[in-house]
């Protein structure tokens, strides 16, 4: 947890947390008109606790980090919570917590400043809520869980449906009593919050999703009908990718060979209500992502891949050899934090602990293109290091990195940048390397362009 501290901004949380954050802090706390450069449109939760938290004890990366504590905490809680309904033996329950804090994606989570760890730990608290009953507290959970993002606001669907589900398939009522006063009552007051943002956003600024400046493209844009199956079939493939990614693959194909060879056996009360849950939380999300242009990020399926470590673990019970079968499954999420994949292969950098090593090595590239008089500001580099110094570790330094067009003297480049065909082509033939930095297959290289050499 201590050398969480150390580790920057990283991917979409250069936005969500820096740059809005320091719109607020310098512009005021509420002031939630944000520049259009910066404004991604979802609610600006994260930012708003940065620059809270940055006005009260300081603007540091550390205090950033400190900001995540009681969220980090408060989402383990909710997920042993959420492991002990389902299983009664102490003993088994910390092995299954264990199983699913390994998760590579969750994992990384916990490291980084983020907006995920929040709206998992307000999805869960409702979650645990409507298995024990507890609608106060569902009510408020789901309050906050719709104003954190846009997906925090699916996140909310999905409780809904789960709860549908649970009381129709599991215990059996009718669809006419499902549907009652106090039911109504209890959705209507948890999505007031996220109905008055997305009425003063509308009323205010215009637009909701489609950026006006298309930064991340158009996401509902097709040339044709064929353009359109191509995208929703790749992204379909991408879907399949993200839940088998980092290991989750061991875990996945356990589970279904086990559902078919002990079908007989095993406890389909608790087993439907899990898969509810896994098939349910993230529908809305990945339903909306096959049909959109812009790439579905692994974090996106978190609750789905807790399910899926907590659907393990309770099938491993089948099996005589269950330490064995234990330690496979926890090795695959354990060891998916080493999966690197080639240069010209995107990857969800963000999704795994791989990215460990590259804040140590970023360091010292800073610290040898000063100490060789090489400009930050002639630099070139490639999301999500094209910012500002500051926007990545918090510490005052407005020095900016430029963006990358293929013309810059120098270019600071490190694998975990997932950069396109063209970007490629353009450092092959254009740039040689003057300094390598490489620690565990991670590594940053100082490129001089041909021109000036």
């Amino acid at each position: 947890m201590v050398n969480s501290l150390k580790i920057g901004m990283f991917w979409d949380n250069v936005l969500f947390a820096s740059e809005m954050g320091n719109h607020l802090f310098n512009n005021g706390i509420f002031n939630w008109n944000i520049p259009i450069e910066s404004d991604p449109g979802h609610p600006p939760f994260l930012a708003t606790l940065m620059a809270i938290g940055w006005t009260f004890f300081g603007k540091s990366l550390a205090v950033s980090h400190w900001i995540m504590i009681p969220f980090i905490f408060g989402l383990l809680w909710q997920i042993y919570s959420f492991v002990s309904f389902f299983i009664k033996n102490k003993s088994l329950q910390f092995w299954t917590f264990l199983l699913i804090i390994a998760d590579p994606t969750l994992s990384s989570q916990l490291f980084l400043v983020n907006p995920e760890v929040i709206q998992l730990f307000f999805f869960f608290t409702a979650l645990n809520a409507l298995l024990r009953n507890t609608n106060y507290l569902k009510i408020i959970a789901l309050s906050f869980l719709g104003i954190v993002t846009y997906r925090g606001m699916m996140l909310c669907a999905g409780i809904f449906l789960i709860e549908l589900l649970f009381k129709i398939i599991i215990k059996k009522e009718t669809f006419n009593n499902f549907f009652t006063k106090r039911l109504v009552l209890s959705y209507f007051i948890s999505a007031t919050p996220a109905i008055f943002y997305l009425i003063w956003r509308l009323l205010n600024q215009g637009w909701i999703i489609s950026h006006p400046m298309e930064i991340w493209g158009n996401a509902w844009q097709y040339s044709s009908f064929v353009d359109f199956i191509k995208n929703f079939s790749l992204n379909f493939l991408v879907l399949i990718q993200r839940f088998t990614d980092f290991g989750r693959i061991i875990l996945l194909l356990f589970s279904i060979i086990t559902l078919y060879l002990k079908r007989k056996l095993i406890n389909w009360k608790v087993i439907n209500t899990l898969l509810i849950i896994f098939f349910f939380s993230t529908i809305v999300i990945y339903s909306l992502s096959l049909f959109i242009n812009n790439p579905m990020g692994h974090r996106y399926y978190i609750s789905s891949y807790i399910t899926l470590g907590l659907i393990s673990a309770i099938l491993i019970q089948e099996f005589k050899f269950k330490k064995l079968i234990y330690l496979g499954l926890l090795s695959s999420l354990i060891l998916g934090n080493f999966i690197i994949y080639s240069d010209n292969f995107s990857q969800g950098w963000d999704s795994s602990l791989a990215h460990l090593p590259y804040w140590k090595l970023r360091k010292n590239a800073i610290e040898y293109l000063d100490k060789n008089n090489i400009s930050i500001s002639a630099t070139a580099t490639f999301f999500p290091n094209s910012t500002t110094i500051d926007n990545i570790v918090i510490n005052g330094d407005m020095r900016r990195f430029l963006n990358f067009s293929g013309n810059e003297k120098y270019v600071l480049y490190s694998n975990i940048f997932n950069l396109t065909d063209e970007e490629f082509s353009l450092l092959y033939h254009n740039y040689n390397q003057i300094k390598l930095f490489e620690k565990h297959n991670i590594k940053i290289e100082i490129l001089k362009n041909i021109k000036f050499n």
